[in-house]
């Protein structure tokens, strides 16, 4: 790959993430449905008591978490804050903390989260979350 290739490519990249971010704060499910592509290498720690939390792989479904998580967690009780985005060619590491207080029991998590995304032809191929799976699990237990 030349330098100018690369360098299109992460510009390509960082695009996806900018917009995937913007849509993720705005709760803009159809435009994170356009954003994800038709299949999806989906990963989060699958929990049975997080009613947010389990597999997906195509786009609606990928894009219906945002909803789904709000749906369960007090608006003014949750949000996120990105620390560092890190671009190489098709990958994207998002690095953060997200908290929330989960509707049902009142409880609230928080904690550090790493997002890797991989954009190819400006949709979204692969979405695996890291974060701290126990404390949304303990908060989601009555």
């Amino acid at each position: 790959m030349t330098t100018t290739t690369k360098a299109l490519t992460e510009e390509a990249t960082r695009a996806a993430v900018q917009a995937f971010l913007g849509h993720r704060l705005t709760g803009d499910t159809e435009g994170l449905t356009a954003l994800f592509a038709d299949e999806v290498d989906w990963m989060l720690a699958d929990n049975p008591g997080v009613p947010w939390l389990r597999p997906r792989s195509t786009a609606a479904e990928c894009a219906a978490q945002s909803a789904e998580l709000a749906a369960h967690t007090v608006p003014e009780k949750a949000g996120a804050t990105v620390d560092t985005i890190i671009v190489e060619g098709t990958d994207a590491v998002i690095f953060g903390r997200l908290w929330g207080t989960v509707t049902d029991t009142g409880k609230s998590f928080e904690g550090p989260f790493a997002l890797r995304l991989t954009v190819e032809d400006g949709r979204v191929t692969r979405h695996h979350l890291y974060e701290n799976s126990r404390s949304i699990a303990d908060a989601c237990t009555p």
